[in-house]
């Protein structure tokens, strides 16, 4: 397995734990972290995925996480932001803490980790390495139930801008912007009909589609500083 490990965020399940799973079987590396405990976890470590739990929302964890990461590693190829929370705005919270926890785990917590990882990324044996944050189709459309969380994902791709000039030439930074990735097993069939009909392709990305356009991120050698689109056609509907 190679000794130059990729850094993904929120492996727990869904997106994470495709994109760990799919390196894992390719022999490369994974460090990953997860908030709880689920089955996907297990089946992670049986393949050899170093693990740490690790809350975003909360700061001592956070540097936990990056005094372990810097102890124990001199290098990384990469760090995939994917780990997210989405409280709408009618959530039982004041609005100030709804506000507060979008801030924290999709803004404050990458910015944390890409500040004190920096030289683990500019050590990368690669021709460079990435960084990708993983975003949301709202952050550029807002959104009328969930304003908070979209205004974080919008405050994520700038993160995205500013440390693409920051880091060059020597570490790549992106955005994925995606919409609908995959349903969830209780989403009923009129939430679906829903969903799928705002976009053109009219059926869910898919997490091989996801895979793709990571791949696609960590291959290129000249992208940097973008915000990659992956919503079916949505933005023309």
């Amino acid at each position: 397995m190679s000794k130059e490990p990729l850094l993904i965020t929120g492996v727990g399940k869904r997106v994470g734990l495709h994109l760990a799973h799919t390196f894992l079987d390719r022999g490369i590396a994974v460090i990953g972290t997860y908030r709880t405990t689920l089955p996907g976890v297990a089946e992670l470590e049986q393949k050899g995925a170093e693990l740490y739990q690790c809350d975003f929302d909360d700061d001592t964890q956070i540097d936990a996480l990056i005094e372990h990461v810097l102890r124990d590693h001199s290098s990384l190829r990469a760090i995939i932001h994917n780990a997210s929370d989405w409280l709408a705005d009618t959530a039982e919270l004041p609005s100030a803490e709804i506000m507060r926890r979008m801030m924290q785990v999709h803004v404050s917590a990458p910015y944390q980790l890409n500040l004190a990882l920096q030289p683990l990324l500019e050590a990368s044996e690669a021709s460079h390495a990435d960084i990708i944050h993983v975003g949301d189709y709202v952050s550029s459309r807002g959104s009328k139930k969930h304003i908070a969380y979209a205004a974080s994902k919008a405050a994520q791709d700038n993160l995205t801008l500013s440390f693409a000039a920051k880091l060059a030439p020597r570490v790549k930074v992106n955005s994925l912007a995606p919409a609908l990735v995959m349903f969830n097993p209780d989403d009923d069939q009129a939430y679906r009909r829903k969903a799928l009909d705002k976009s053109l392709m009219q059926r869910e990305a898919g997490l091989d589609e996801f895979q793709h356009a990571i791949d696609y991120l960590l291959q290129s050698h000249y992208v940097t500083g973008r915000v990659l689109p992956l919503d079916g056609g949505r933005h023309l509907r």
